[in-house]
């Protein structure tokens, strides 16, 4: 007995190291593991760097085939048509024989001032291929083919964006939009959204700014045409005036301010474009008669053909000649409503008595026929057969947003508006 006591104190000793080891390795293989994620320890791992040099094959370049150049050119106005080959790259002879092409005449016929147009052409000045944006959205290619050249039109889906800009005014709307990279026809949809509050040939100030979110189409990385005014800005005088467009799921709408009024005022403030006022309602010395004698409208300087508008919906009541006049239309309008257009030089096609017409449609054009001294536009507003001065007169509104159509307003001209804050206060950012 007292022998099997010792052997088996003995083999439990044996075993005992094996047990206790890895009893011991367990939980010092986890305080290694904590040690590894300790921030800050007094010995980090190293790190080391190693570039090793990878060997690329050479390129080969074949020798039986030339390098092809592109570039582009803005075709302008008073460039011919062999100066912009050469400027494209093409060779002189090249240039000559590709202007012989009939094929290449007839397609550069459709070339317009200002279009972005790109070739490719050989290292020795031959010209492989030239391409260009043409109306109706459709790319005209003239393609080498042996020694002669081939056209082609094919229809392209220009890419929709939206812009946005900003812009002080120091001399005219026009040369401020010109300065701040925005189209024409986006000043003009600027002028035309805020014409029954702003008189932009009169209301003008220098320090006015404005702001506006437009549409463009773009193809090939280059601006093509410009499309509606989505919201825009105009501050003058510390009166801040915004508009948001909103059509409904049919199509109808126009321009409101963010809370839903209605910017469409039952008439425009002026009926001509970014003209000057050469007389005011009221007491004058005539420039005729040279009499001091009551001046019944406003006269709108301008030059000949400038186009006249119509400031509200209306029918045409008279167009013809009438005594001092001279060439006049007259429109008459819901509720009591007529406007006078005087001294004009020419009709719109088909104006004539009867003829509805509606507001901002083209009229007339400026003239100096009958009593004029000079070419301008002589314009009456009455209400109920009595002379108002259209300077002063409040204009009711249209429309407003109907209250169940509120809550799709909000969310569709929220978006814009937030684009109008992100311009304003960028403006305020460059002015601190």
């Amino acid at each position: 007995m007292p022998n099997e006591e010792v052997q088996i104190v003995a083999r439990s000793a044996g075993w005992r190291p094996r047990w206790i080891a890895a009893a011991v390795a367990v939980p010092l293989c986890g305080m290694v593991a904590a040690f590894g994620t300790v921030q800050n320890a007094s010995e980090p791992v190293p790190l080391q760097t190693v570039v090793e040099p990878l060997d690329l094959p050479a390129a080969v370049l074949s020798d039986d085939k030339p390098i092809s150049y592109f570039q582009e050119e803005r075709f302008q106005r008073s460039n011919a048509l062999p100066s912009l080959l050469t400027r494209l790259g093409a060779a002189e002879g090249e240039s000559a024989k590709f202007l012989r092409s009939s094929q290449a005449s007839r397609s550069l016929r459709q070339l317009q001032p200002g279009t972005t147009v790109g070739a490719k052409v050989s290292e020795d000045g031959a010209l492989r291929s030239l391409w260009f944006l043409s109306g109706g959205d459709t790319v005209v290619s003239i393609d080498r083919l042996g020694e002669s050249f081939s056209a082609s039109r094919q229809q392209v889906v220009p890419a929709h964006e939206i812009e946005m800009r900003s812009g002080e005014i120091s001399s005219s709307l026009f040369a401020a939009t010109d300065a701040a990279g925005i189209p024409d026809s986006v000043a003009i949809q600027l002028a035309d959204i805020f014409a029954g509050d702003v008189d932009f040939s009169r209301d003008l100030r220098r320090g006015d700014r404005f702001a506006v979110v437009f549409e463009t189409f773009q193809y090939g990385g280059h601006a093509i045409r410009s499309g509606r005014v989505l919201a825009a800005e105009f501050a003058s005088q510390k009166k801040t005036y915004r508009a948001v467009l909103f059509q409904d799921p049919w199509g109808k709408g126009g321009y409101y301010t963010p809370d839903g009024r209605n910017l469409r005022k039952a008439f425009l403030r002026s009926p001509i474009e970014f003209s000057r006022i050469t007389s005011r309602f009221g007491v004058r010395h005539h420039p005729i008669f040279h009499q001091w004698r009551t001046h019944y409208g406003v006269d709108y300087g301008a030059p000949v053909g400038t186009r006249v508008k119509a400031t509200g919906d209306g029918v045409v009541e008279f167009a013809g000649r009438r005594n001092g006049y001279g060439n006049l239309v007259v429109l008459g309008h819901h509720g009591g409503y007529r406007t006078y257009y005087a001294h004009l030089s020419g009709f719109a096609r088909g104006l004539r008595s009867g003829v509805r017409v509606a507001q901002g449609d083209v009229i007339a054009y400026v003239g100096q026929t009958g009593w004029a001294t000079g070419p301008h536009l002589h314009y009456e507003f009455h209400v109920h057969n009595q002379y108002r001065n259209p300077l002063t007169i409040t204009f009711p509104a249209a429309k407003p947003i109907a209250p169940n159509e509120l809550a799709a307003f909000n969310r569709a001209t929220q978006p814009l508006v937030a684009r109008l804050d992100l311009l304003k206060n960028s403006n305020l950012a460059l002015l601190e």
